[in-house]
């Protein structure tokens, strides 16, 4: 891989990551309802001012079905569960849990072709999902005056988000192959801030709001769900689908390392359980060595 893409890398990398704090300074300010609408809409608008300047083409009508589900199960769901969980989990924990959902979609994905795992497969999902128990077992932070009880559910929330980048992942596969990238993301996120529109009047509005937290959702929106997707595209262009699977072994560690820099209490153990995720990670994306030709006499 050539040097600027490795800069592009690690700067997509930081990006994603830096956005679990981000997500947490604006839950100060507003709902998370209005974290994930306020997201969305600004990295639609951004994406929309790219698509027209670039010429580029919306995907097809008759695929709305299609991308209705992931709009909803790739942007409105998990930006409202991050959201939601990070008012009482840290950031740094939110970041590892994100880890799980490249092993949802393997999971996911093996359940839709029926196919077998194999032995690396089921190391790598057990080493992942241990490598999250030791950080959310390990936490001690005492956000917002959280009970134990309080930060697992927000620990299952933020999993239910994970969860949610998989489906979206796993339908994308299977029924929108082909499309525009830039097109295919400003749908998605113009449609996540569709969804996401009605509860966001129905239910509470934001009050007093401190410009760190309007900073925040502007690097959400902006950075994490705006520039972050023309990094991803422009890499994949550029670099084999293998190595941008890079991005998701650093995530966890950019995570625990702005979650550092924000002073959030984070155990010595929580640490070493990130590291047993990126180690099952590793496993669950190591490809089996091809078996030697049979050379004819």
């Amino acid at each position: 891989m050539k040097t600027r893409y490795v800069a592009q890398l690690l700067l997509l990398s930081a990006v994603w990551g830096i956005s679990f704090l981000m997500i947490r300074i604006a839950d100060v300010a507003f709902p998370p309802v209005w974290v994930g609408l306020l997201r969305s809409a600004t990295g639609a608008a951004f994406l929309w001012v790219v698509l027209l300047a670039g010429r580029k083409k919306l995907p097809p009508r008759r695929l709305f079905l299609w991308l209705f589900l992931v709009a909803l199960t790739n942007n409105a769901l998990p930006f409202f569960c991050f959201a939601w969980g990070e008012r009482v989990v840290p950031s740094s924990v939110a970041a590892v849990i994100n880890g799980t959902t490249p092993i949802w979609t393997l999971l996911l994905s093996l359940a839709v072709s029926r196919t077998r795992a194999q032995m690396h497969t089921i190391l790598g999902v057990l080493l992942g999902f241990a490598g999250v128990a030791i950080v959310v077992t390990s936490q001690q932070s005492d956000s917002a005056g959280a009970t134990g009880h309080q930060q697992l559910l927000g620990a299952a929330v933020i999993a239910v988000g994970a969860l949610g980048y998989a489906i979206a992942t796993v339908i994308a596969k299977t029924k929108l192959q082909g499309l525009d990238p830039i097109g295919l993301a400003t749908t998605q996120l113009s449609l996540s801030a569709v969804i996401l529109t009605p509860a966001a009047l129905i239910g509470p509005h934001p009050a007093q709001i401190p410009l760190a937290s309007v900073l925040a959702v502007l690097v959400l929106g902006l950075a994490g769900s705006g520039i972050a997707y023309l990094l991803y595209y422009n890499l994949l262009v550029h670099v084999s689908a293998t190595q941008v699977v890079a991005v998701t072994y650093l995530l966890p560690l950019w995570g625990m390392f702005w979650g550092a820099v924000a002073h959030e209490s984070i155990a010595p153990i929580a640490y070493a359980g990130a590291a047993v995720v990126v180690l099952g990670l590793v496993i669950l994306n190591r490809r089996p060595a091809p078996k030697p030709a049979l050379q004819e006499a």
